[in-house]
């Protein structure tokens, strides 16, 4: 195979890629969402965690919930119907901005990690996350920003 050729097959394939990665993204449903604060609330719809799989339902770990007054987005994981479990997704060690992982929460400065409930695991982070109280009223998730 000559580099002329070489060069076009990579380049079809790296396009192939993209369009793939897009297709699959735009088959699963975000897990980032816009949400209100109303007075010192955050609402939230229970149905934000449900996932429709044909005729069954499903639903999804976690949210990630932002809004512009937030100095940071919150966590939201749901354990079941009546347990979840929100959090400030900023990192004890040095504020930076936590991503999601599954059933844990990590640091990329410094590799902190803390679990779904925002129990310090692995530091260089010496504290558990900054959790919210959560109230469940009419289908909605008040999460109280206090």
């Amino acid at each position: 195979m000559d580099r002329k050729q070489f060069l076009k097959t990579c380049g079809f394939g790296c396009l192939a890629a993209v369009a793939g990665a897009t297709l699959l993204q735009s088959c699963t449903s975000s897990q980032i969402l816009s949400r209100e604060i109303k007075d010192t609330d955050l609402l939230v719809p229970v149905s934000d965690f449900i996932l429709k799989k044909g005729t069954e339902t499903a639903f999804k770990k976690y949210i990630i919930i932002q809004n512009e007054i937030l100095k940071a987005p919150i966590c939201v994981y749901r354990f079941n119907a009546n347990d979840y479990c929100a959090m400030f997704m900023l990192c004890t060690h040095q504020g930076a901005e936590l991503q999601v992982f599954g059933d844990k929460l990590q640091c990329p400065a410094h590799g902190s990690e803390f679990s779904s409930r925002g129990i310090l695991e692995n530091g260089p982070a010496n504290e558990d996350l900054r959790r919210f109280p959560v109230a469940i009223e009419n289908n909605m998730l008040k999460i109280s920003l206090k």
